[in-house]
């Protein structure tokens, strides 16, 4: 009931994660970002943890495909989620359990991913593929990514909805916490909503309101320092 892209942009190294559903309230739990670190979109039977943990992990110099490993290892439940990771290097990984709906699967490559479950079929991942490929390099991430999102809807999108009705978009910047998180929740046509709301964030006065968090003081100094705890079966010292 979710489609999902994520992606990195190799000129400055941001990440993104796009995503849409005809459930409620995806922004809150899907995606998951963190500056300088990586991207996971967990979807299918949603543990938020596992966007929790694949950031921890990918923190400590792991890359996605080991990162998801560990995490797949300690899911009893592995089999009810889908989810997609992408490093800092732009390396992807992912996984489609086998109960994840009629039709549910995910596409890899450098700097992008896709994924999606209760599809109308395999055209839906293609389209978001095609898009963001295929889309002017020139425009921000976020606006590649959102005509990903409708080229997925417009392919079907949700086999159980014409349109998503809960969409978000997440784009990383320099701060620890995303330069932008914009979400809409129980409207007809999400998707499009959420491409207006993005046109609006480009604003000017709206840039230059973002700007301004470049310059705010952080407590815990330049970096952050995070105490990682390894779940069960995890190997802190794995490289």
């Amino acid at each position: 009931m979710t489609f999902s892209i994520l992606a990195r942009d190799p000129s400055n190294g941001r990440f993104g994660v796009a995503v849409a559903t005809c459930h409620l309230a995806v922004g809150s739990t899907v995606p998951h970002i963190r500056s300088g670190v990586g991207a996971v979109a967990t979807q299918a039977h949603t543990n938020p943890y596992l966007g929790i943990c694949g950031l921890e992990r990918m923190e400590q110099n792991r890359d996605a495909e080991t990162v998801l490993a560990s995490l797949l290892r300690d899911d009893p439940q592995m089999e009810h989620r889908q989810l997609h990771l992408i490093d800092a290097c732009g390396r992807t990984a992912g996984w489609t359990g086998s109960e994840c709906g009629p039709y549910a699967s995910h596409r890899c490559h450098p700097d992008l991913a896709v994924a999606g479950n209760f599809l109308a079929g395999e055209a839906v991942l293609l389209a978001m593929e095609e898009a963001f490929l295929l889309s002017d390099p020139s425009w921000k991430l976020g606006r590649r990514m959102l005509s990903a999102l409708r080229a997925g809807e417009e392919a079907g999108g949700d086999l159980r909805s014409p349109h998503a009705t809960s969409a978000a978009l997440q784009v990383s910047g320099e701060a620890a916490f995303p330069l932008l998180d914009l979400r809409v929740d129980f409207e007809e046509r999400a998707v499009d909503s959420l491409m207006a709301l993005y046109e609006r964030s480009q604003q000017l006065w709206v840039q230059q309101w973002r700007d301004s968090f470049a310059e705010l003081p952080n407590p815990a100094g330049t970096a952050l320092n995070r105490t990682v705890t390894p779940l069960v079966g995890d190997d802190p010292s794995a490289a």
